[in-house]
């Protein structure tokens, strides 16, 4: 008696209505997801993000009970974060001094998106009561030609006090170990922090991602915090030349943060 062999598989025309079908369906959910990417990578997605982040930075100024807030910087690639920072003399030694929150990893903003407080430091001397002065001044067309300027205007604070209220102070960040521009090679001056540190630290052995308020001839020293700023398009911005930068510029609506709720007051 012959028996029967059981046979496993797919024929050819299972296997083209298999393919057909996935190739619908990618079809038909390719642009949806290409959608929501474009979201967050639109001003809406970016005004989403620094929401979220204000609200977590007002929640540890409340847990904590000391002032924190919001940092914007670029790193060295011009890629825009958002760094949760925190009050601390004790650490800092300074009694403006705030450092990177232990444990909060910096946010990236989406590629072409950037921040600016439209305002840069008058005092860019190099000793450290020039980092320490607060003085700045408007951005003008002519700041636009120094790339110290759009570095400065685009680092800034925005900062809570313990109550959750929206403060404008002076603010001077600085790396967890304390030290005035850090430099590993120099045996007790060195620091391991790996957010805010030294240009030869990050550049020369990869310690830290961001510069610390240290060097005022770089346009990070000392400055108020800020309330309001602008959200620009990095991609169009970089393709203009000085005078079409400032006047593009000039046509973003200022965003205000609110005192109270500490949430974007969306322009009209």
């Amino acid at each position: 008696m012959r028996t029967r062999t059981q046979q496993f598989g797919f024929t050819l025309t299972e296997m083209t209505l298999v393919v057909a079908t996935i190739a619908l369906l990618l079809g038909l959910g390719l642009p949806a997801v290409r959608m929501l990417l474009q979201s967050f990578e639109s001003d809406s997605g970016t005004k989403g993000m620094i929401n979220a982040a204000l609200s977590n930075a007002r929640a540890i100024a409340a847990r904590d009970q000391r002032y924190a807030g919001v940092r914007f910087q670029q790193d060295s690639d011009g890629n825009h974060y958002m760094i949760f920072i925190v009050h601390d003399f004790e650490k800092t030694g300074l009694s403006p001094g705030f450092r990177a929150v232990e444990g909060a990893k910096p946010i990236k903003l989406p590629e072409n998106s950037g921040v600016m407080d439209l305002m840069v430091r008058t005092n860019h001397g190099t000793s450290s009561a020039s980092a320490a002065s607060p003085l700045d001044e408007p951005l003008t067309q002519t700041h636009l030609d120094d790339t110290n300027y759009i570095r400065d205007t685009s680092t800034f604070s925005i900062v809570f006090s313990p109550s959750g209220k929206l403060v404008v102070r002076t603010v001077r960040v600085r790396n967890r170990d304390g030290i005035y521009q850090p430099d590993n090679a120099t045996s007790g001056s060195g620091s391991s922090d790996s957010v805010f540190n030294s240009p030869t630290n990050i550049t020369n052995l990869g310690v830290g991602q961001f510069t610390q308020d240290d060097y005022a001839e770089l346009g990070l020293g000392a400055e108020p915090s800020r309330n309001r700023f602008v959200i620009y398009d990095k991609n169009h911005f970089d393709k203009l030349d000085t005078q079409e930068k400032y006047n593009y510029l000039g046509k973003l609506e200022l965003i205000y943060i609110s005192p109270y709720t500490g949430t974007m007051i969306q322009p009209d």
